[in-house]
């Protein structure tokens, strides 16, 4: 069943929506299956993202629609220097937020205050992954390399879902850092096998994040003195994105026709955010009492447990110019309850994409994927009741071209 590089190419390269939605900030699924392609390679592509996820607050209050549209680019390239040495660049955005409530609801402020409006977050990353592949023979690839990370992230809660913290800005400005990956893969060409399996560490930033609490701005709210000694002073805030395990195979199961899956971990239960002086004045509240047994504290954002995602799929070349796949996929979710900044438990998901390939050397490719999101308790950073979220859906779309040189 030997199959032409081109044919691999159309057959594998996943649709450019694999990931969009997973759990917990995860956007892009940290592919680097553009890496493992034979010879010299590039790739370019975007992905878009149109959710739609509303629930009722604690009060059955209609939230509306909170989740905003987003769409994150990706760029590889990947040279083989010899026959045994390769090299490659992968850009890509891994994860992010994006989402603001609105109308009138317990996430909302709409008193004449100078922190009136609706809770919200943005949150955007940015990757460059420097890989260096070792080939001892055309059966096994070891690859390791750096990865520089940048993050930006701003939250702002708003109303009475937050009590205390009602009106608090966070802000951490564009932070950098670097990390590392390590993997290896096996193929047997003849057949189309390739599996592979590509660790991440984790990566931590330190950062003179902003910080504001609305709530000084109100007379003769008796947390004032509290908020103004914690807010003079000056200590960096910690965040560290997750560790991660990708696992990928694929095999030929007749003429022009290979089956795939990708198996995915992320530790996302050891995940948290909490700003220096947010970290303060939760533990001033837990320790007197205002907030239940929360003596140490509690997170701005948190998730109880790690996400395991999983998606396979059929892929198949109908002639020397056209090819198309489909999948199903399935995400476990980081828990539940989850943060009101993100309110959905994992998804199920139908995709599907086409290849064309105008000329020997390079395709272009589309490809849609429609998400079942799963119905989710929000709770705020203190775990307190907040609202439910059901029925709440979601469609990508991605656009994407390979070229061979």
């Amino acid at each position: 069943m030997q199959l032409s590089h081109l044919t691999k190419a159309i057959l594998i390269s996943l649709i450019p929506a694999t990931s969009v939605c997973a759990a917990g900030l995860d956007r892009s699924g940290q592919s680097i299956s553009t890496f493992l392609q034979p010879g010299n390679y590039f790739e370019a592509g975007i992905s878009i993202l149109d959710p739609e996820v509303s629930g009722k607050d604690k009060d059955k209050n209609n939230t509306g629609d909170m989740a905003g549209d987003y769409y994150f680019p990706h760029a590889a390239l990947k040279v083989q220097a010899t026959d045994h040495f390769s090299v490659g660049l992968i850009y890509d955005q891994p994860y992010g937020a994006d989402a603001e409530y609105s109308g009138s609801n317990n996430f909302v402020e709409n008193r004449p205050v100078s922190f009136k409006g609706g809770t919200s977050v943005v949150v955007d990353t940015q990757n460059l992954n420097l890989l260096f592949g070792y080939q001892p023979n055309e059966n096994w690839n070891l690859y390791a390399g750096a990865v520089y990370q940048t993050v930006d992230g701003t939250v702002l809660l708003r109303g009475n879902a937050y009590s205390a913290l009602n009106g608090y800005d966070f802000r951490t400005g564009e932070d950098e850092s670097v990390g590392w990956l390590a993997g290896v893969a096996y193929q047997i060409p003849e057949i189309a096998l390739k599996a592979s399996v590509t660790y991440r560490a984790e990566i931590t930033h330190k950062m003179n994040a902003y910080e504001n609490f609305g709530s000084t701005v109100i007379p003769g709210n008796p947390l004032n003195p509290v908020i103004s000694a914690i807010s003079s002073s000056d200590a960096k805030t910690e965040l560290t994105t997750p560790q991660s395990v990708n696992v990928d195979f694929q095999t030929g199961i007749m003429a022009d026709t290979v089956a795939f899956a990708n198996l995915r971990w992320v530790d996302w239960s050891k995940f948290k955010v909490q700003p220096y002086q947010f970290g303060k004045l939760s533990q001033y509240l837990g320790q007197k009492g205002f907030v239940p047994n929360k003596p140490n504290g509690f997170n701005l954002i948190d998730y109880k447990e790690d996400q395991i995602s999983a998606t396979v799929g059929v892929g198949r070349k109908f002639n020397e110019r056209w090819g198309a796949n489909v999948s199903v996929g399935w995400d476990s979710g980081a828990g539940n309850p989850v943060t009101t900044l993100g309110p959905t438990e994992g998804y199920w998901s139908v995709g599907t994409g086409v290849r064309f390939s105008p000329a020997e050397n390079y395709f272009i490719g589309a490809g849609v994927k429609y998400f079942w999101l799963g119905d989710a308790d929000a709770v705020t950073g203190a775990h307190t009741e907040a609202g439910a979220f059901t029925d709440s859906n979601a469609i990508a779309y991605g656009l994407n071209i390979g070229y061979k040189f």
